[in-house]
């Protein structure tokens, strides 16, 4: 882990309530921006990394959430996972990697957190998001 992300990872402390939380293998909206500036909202499944502070998301590369990422380098994304009354929402900035350890370790943790392998089609990608805001309530 790199010191950047370490710096990062502490700096969100989150308590164990909301880590474990982001560990039941529940749904979460991702919010990303389209080209034009709209907000494009989709369902996704993700695995949240706190010793990294990242959360990833499987996809593939020709999917509007990762062609809005692709469009503006470096851009702002945001996942909000909601049970009942309680939620928790990441936000950070999100790359789109194709780099194949990182897909794979991306799949590997999906699969742990969800009790099954991701789809495989051709053009995954893993959508890294870089924690930097953390907001909860009733977690």
């Amino acid at each position: 882990m790199s010191q950047q992300s370490t710096a990062r990872a502490a700096a969100l402390a989150v308590s164990a309530q909301v880590d474990a939380f982001l560990t039941e293998p529940q749904i979460a909206t991702l919010t990303t921006l389209r080209p034009d500036g709209s907000p494009h909202v989709a369902p996704v499944r993700f695995t949240w990394d706190r010793e990294a502070g990242l959360a990833r998301i499987m996809t593939v590369a020709t999917s509007r959430k990762a062609r809005n990422l692709l469009a503006t380098p470096g851009s702002r994304a945001v996942l909000c996972q909601v049970t009942g009354f309680s939620w928790v929402t990441l936000e950070g900035t999100a790359h789109v990697v194709e780099e194949p350890g990182r897909v794979h370790d991306g799949a590997r943790r999906y699969a742990k957190r969800y009790w099954s392998a991701p789809p495989n089609p051709p053009g995954r990608v893993v959508i890294e998001i870089e924690i930097d805001r953390v907001a909860s309530l009733n977690v």
